[in-house]
């Protein structure tokens, strides 16, 4: 993954009708990774909202000042927004932002359903155990350059930094554990979709998120053949679909 010069890692909004969606990017990665999946849902009808968190789409260097306040703090007026301009609104995100998710729809028990992409509620790198020492010894760190994505052209659909920040991936950390404490308090209805291929997240993470989370009214949709962003890979047609399909069944 890579700072593609052709993607704009801005954040996108796409006026539609009352039902709103917001889609939450990852860890290091920007709104663009979102963009199919928004693209898909707008041309349905919906109002579609993808924001770009605090840090991301700069530098590395500003992301390391962010605290994971800030990308709570971030969603929550995201969400407001959508809330005004549409009837109602769903939530989903990808990676680190189906943290965000889960943590906007345990505040907010009024919201009519959430959509789970590779959550990464536990992390496969069990290094990010460690950042609350590595942050003061390693500022960043390169990231690795193996891929798991099965689609040729999925990494032209992202935009993303090349190295880990240390300082954030504490703050993803904490973000993590708090997420992990809030599911019990997750009762929404939730659709989450993940990839056995996926090497960023747990194998078991999917599967623990799905047992862990409160909602009665909850579905897991494995999938074989996408990378940990499902969102741009192989078979993002069937995520967009699933999701689709979901919020007019919930809504």
């Amino acid at each position: 993954m890579t700072q593609h010069a052709h993607l704009d890692p801005s954040a996108f909004f796409l006026k539609g009708g009352p039902v709103g969606v917001l889609l939450i990017h990852g860890f290091t990665g920007s709104p663009p990774e979102m963009r199919l999946i928004g693209n898909y849902l707008h041309q349905r009808g919906y109002t579609v909202s993808g924001p770009l968190l605090p840090g991301h789409g700069t530098t590395v260097e500003d992301m390391n000042r962010c605290k994971w306040t800030d990308w709570t703090k971030h969603v929550e007026n995201a969400l407001a927004e959508l809330q005004a301009r549409c009837e109602t609104a769903f939530v989903g995100g990808l990676s680190m932002g189906s943290l965000l998710t889960l943590y906007l729809v345990a505040q907010h028990p009024e919201l009519p359903g959430a959509i789970l992409y590779s959550p990464a509620v536990w992390p496969a790198d069990r290094l990010i155990y460690l950042t609350p020492v590595l942050k003061y010894l390693i500022q960043t760190k390169p990231k690795s350059g193996e891929s798991d994505l099965t689609d040729p052209e999925a990494d032209l659909r992202l935009w993303s930094y090349e190295e880990h920040p240390s300082a954030a991936a504490h703050e993803l950390l904490n973000l993590v554990r708090k997420v992990r404490q809030l599911l019990p308090r997750v009762t929404c209805p939730l659709l989450i979709i993940h990839s056995t291929r996926d090497t960023s997240i747990h194998p078991e993470s999917a599967q623990r998120t799905y047992d862990h989370a409160g909602s009665a009214n909850k579905e897991l949709i494995t999938l074989h053949d996408s990378g940990h962003c499902i969102t741009v890979d192989g078979e993002w047609e069937t995520v967009a679909e699933k999701t689709y399909e979901f919020i007019e069944e919930t809504r």
